[in-house]
């Protein structure tokens, strides 16, 4: 296919609210050594995204200004060092940014094959979330079967990739959602347990879940004032697994009890790694994950498609805070739900 000089892509000059993300034209960027060119049919939408447009999340050094870090589409061209036989493959790829665009570099390492089982659409939700709920849970974490967890917005992408995976691998899951609709479309989808956190105290009734010996893991993305009440729900040796800080980056811990207790506190941020850290993940996932994906036991929980050109109501749905799982822009004339 002939490639195009420039393109259409959401790339705003300034922060601000939903309204800046207007489309705009942009060159074509072009692959260099171990990356591949992807004709993007479809990119995830993420709370990071939200974050950047507000001006509080800049992409690193050397990133492009265009946001979204997951793609699905073709691949149209190659860099150096990348196979031939990758052109036209159809591929999923986790991105440190350029995803709201027409076409998208992406490091070939960090792509992986889409199969017949999903769309590209439902591809395109894939990466992000799952990258990260694998690396934190079972990576930092050490989440494995028969594990009891608990994860704080269960009906987030976040929330609903961790109960698909947790599914998948004999773990308990206990989630936290803000109203009775999503404790019960996190039952749905596969929760152990959901707590209506408006509601009821999540610590509470953690240690009635456990019968007082608390959970494994935490995976939890609010921060702030959470922090404390989640140690109190860890069970000894349990470990606790940072992402996001939506709550406050800041908070007071009882250092003696985590020493008496033996608990770990952790964390990590995903869009900064390396392209060989981020390359030994997808391995990883195209080992113990992607056989699940391919088999069709693993699809990602789709909320609402908008059209790239309509991206500011992608952000709004996004923080109005009502969707149950991913939210995806389409390009290339792909459609899904809606």
């Amino acid at each position: 296919m002939t490639i195009p000089a420039t393109m259409t892509a959401i790339d705003p000059d300034t922060p601000g609210g939903p309204e800046v993300l207007v489309p705009v034209e942009r060159p074509v960027p072009q692959p260099g050594p171990g990356e591949v060119l992807v004709r993007v049919a479809a990119a995830g939408v993420n709370r990071p995204d939200v974050l950047q447009r507000k001006g509080g999340y800049a992409p690193p050094p050397g990133t492009t200004s265009i946001p979204g870090l997951e793609i699905a589409g073709e691949v149209v061209a190659i860099g150096e060092d990348v196979p031939p036989e990758m052109i036209g493959q159809p591929v999923c790829a986790l991105v440190a940014g350029g995803g709201y665009a027409e076409y998208c570099v992406a490091p070939a390492g960090q792509c992986l094959p889409v199969p017949e089982a999903v769309t590209m659409v439902e591809a395109a939700a894939l990466p992000e979330t799952l990258f990260t709920v694998w690396t934190n849970l079972f990576e930092r974490g050490f989440a494995s079967d028969g594990d009891t967890v608990l994860v704080h917005g269960g009906t987030s992408g976040i929330g609903t990739m961790a109960i698909a995976l947790c599914g998948l691998f004999g773990i308990d899951i206990i989630v936290t959602a803000g109203s009775p609709q999503k404790v019960a479309a996190a039952k749905a989808l596969g929760a152990t347990h959901a707590i209506d956190y408006q509601a009821e105290d999540f610590v509470a009734r953690v240690k009635d879940i456990t019968g007082g010996k608390g959970v494994q893991v935490v995976l939890d993305m609010v921060g702030g004032d959470y922090v404390p009440r989640n140690l109190q729900c860890l069970a000894e040796d349990g470990r606790h697994v940072s992402i996001a800080v939506q709550g406050g980056p800041t908070a007071t811990i009882p250092i003696f009890d985590i020493m008496r207790r033996r608990l770990t506190l952790t964390g990590s941020t995903l869009r900064n790694r390396d392209v060989a850290f981020k390359s030994l993940v997808a391995d990883e996932l195209s080992r113990t994950v992607w056989p699940h994906v391919e088999a069709g036991r693993l699809k990602p929980v789709m909320d609402k498609s908008f059209p790239l050109v309509a991206a500011a109501d992608s952000h709004r749905r996004m923080e109005a805070g009502d969707h149950v799982g991913k939210i995806v822009l389409t390009v290339a004339g792909e459609s899904g739900q809606s």
